[in-house]
């Protein structure tokens, strides 16, 4: 090779005397699988030690997502796309029940409506909230299923069917 070729090899800066390099591997840190001398094999067997509490609870293991260390890009991107819908679908139904506050009067009473109204604006958080938590340890796709979901029931019908009213 030409030294420009081994240039593209290099970085500027690797022969620098400051630069910390990770330590050389240690060859006594694991130690070697002594030849088993036949003669010291036992036929009865040790006991067991006592199983402490902590180890009689079973171990929490995740799956999906978190085995491998995070979501992937994908998946982010798509659990924000959905953040963002549930969001939209909060501010339709602030817009939805301001615009209905006018003619529900008529329908039922104001003691009603508003507690109904202010549970429909948190549903959409409410709903994100409760499937991002229940679905930590499952896989993947049941996370994004009850998402999807959601969106399909959570959608603001007095936004949808009334309009802004501009």
């Amino acid at each position: 090779m030409s030294p420009r070729d081994d240039d593209a090899l290099s970085w500027a800066g690797d022969d620098d005397p400051t630069l910390v390099s990770a330590p050389a591997a240690d060859e006594t840190a694991v130690p070697r699988r002594a030849k088993a001398d036949p003669s010291a094999l036992t036929t009865t067997p040790r006991s067991a030690p006592a199983p402490s509490p902590a180890d009689s609870e079973p171990a929490r293991t995740s799956s999906g997502a978190d085995a491998d260390g995070g979501m992937s890009s994908a998946a982010l991107v798509s659990l924000g796309v959905l953040g963002g819908i549930y969001l939209l679908y909060t501010i339709g139904w602030i817009i939805g029940g301001l615009r209905l506050n006018g003619i529900a009067g008529f329908i039922v009473a104001p003691t009603a409506f508003v507690p109904a109204v202010i549970v429909a604006v948190a549903a959409p958080a409410i709903w994100f909230g409760v499937v991002f938590l229940l679905t930590r340890e499952r896989p993947s796709w049941q996370r994004f299923a009850w998402l999807a979901a959601g969106a399909v029931l959570l959608v603001p019908w007095p936004f949808v069917m009334l309009g802004t009213g501009l």
